[in-house]
């Protein structure tokens, strides 16, 4: 249903938020973390203690941070929040310069809901805006190819600070994508052991030779998020859905609601990647 100007304006955050929240408490484990992503279908979840919220953690916190386990080392703390009674325009605001995906909603200090990018796709899908995507197209690309072990992949995407990427063959085709998810599904949880040496002496005393000292080996179990010795092709999404140039904004809102997707790849007519549109970027169309 197509919605006017002044419609949208008064489009409230409390009228697109989820209300039933997932969350993780702290204390708590990367392992709550892995199974309320997993459960739930999503990339990140507030931290609550004692009914307030104290921060958000993300799949990809716990990707940067393989060995962390507590919840309280990995998240962000501080949160940006947002009350229930913004427009989704300022709400939209807030997330494209913060550069964040989630916003928990609060009212008289207690969370009542969170309101997330796809919740305002979601809203857009309904808009029947056929305005191009042209201008919101990222041109600019991070792509993998389909035989590169999964670890570099990863590593890859951790540097380029993305969340999913377009996936190429040898001969340079559109081969499937892969996201944080896909490696979150594929990740190991390592069990080893660390050692510590700890010193009973010190630089300066009289009694060591060249520094020399006598030590105490502190030995302790390590647990690490591993990716497997698998290739990008052996766990990224084959059968992906495209864009071209000329689609319209609501037309790959919906899209990305029905297929629960955060990006699309554009192509051309014949087929060749020419970019990709991430949900975030369409969010532009609320700040017009």
């Amino acid at each position: 249903m197509t919605k006017t100007q002044n419609e949208r304006e008064r489009i409230t955050v409390r009228d697109i938020m989820v209300e039933d929240v997932a969350y993780v408490t702290v204390p708590g484990t990367r392992e709550d973390v892995m199974e309320a992503c997993k459960e739930n279908y999503i990339s990140g979840v507030p931290v609550v203690k004692e009914g307030k919220v104290v921060g958000v953690v993300t799949r990809q916190d716990l990707l940067r941070n393989p060995t962390e386990e507590q919840v309280a080392l990995l998240m962000t703390r501080n949160p940006v929040l947002i009350g229930p009674d913004a427009t989704i325009a300022e709400a939209a605001k807030v997330i494209r310069s913060h550069g964040i995906r989630r916003l928990p909603v609060v009212e008289d200090g207690k969370l009542v809901g969170l309101v997330t990018v796809a919740d305002f796709i979601r809203e857009i899908a309904t808009w029947d805006d056929k305005t191009s995507i042209s201008e919101y197209i990222r041109n600019k690309t991070v792509t993998l190819w389909d035989e590169m072990p999964l670890a570099v992949a990863g590593r890859l995407m951790e540097l380029a600070k993305v969340k999913a990427v377009p996936v190429l063959n040898s001969a340079l085709e559109l081969a499937g994508l892969i996201t944080d998810q896909d490696l979150i599904n594929a990740a190991v949880i390592e069990e080893g052991m660390g050692r510590s040496d700890l010193s009973l002496g010190s630089d300066g005393d009289h009694w060591s030779l060249d520094g020399m000292r006598d030590t105490m080996k502190l030995y302790y179990s390590v647990s690490r998020i591993r990716l497997p010795d698998k290739q990008v092709r052996d766990v990224m999404v084959k059968d992906v859905v495209t864009a071209t140039r000329n689609f319209g904004v609501s037309a790959c809102a919906q899209k990305m609601r029905e297929g629960r997707f955060d990006q699309l790849p554009v192509v051309s007519a014949r087929g060749k990647m020419i970019g990709m549109l991430i949900d975030r970027d369409i969010l532009r169309i609320l700040l017009l």
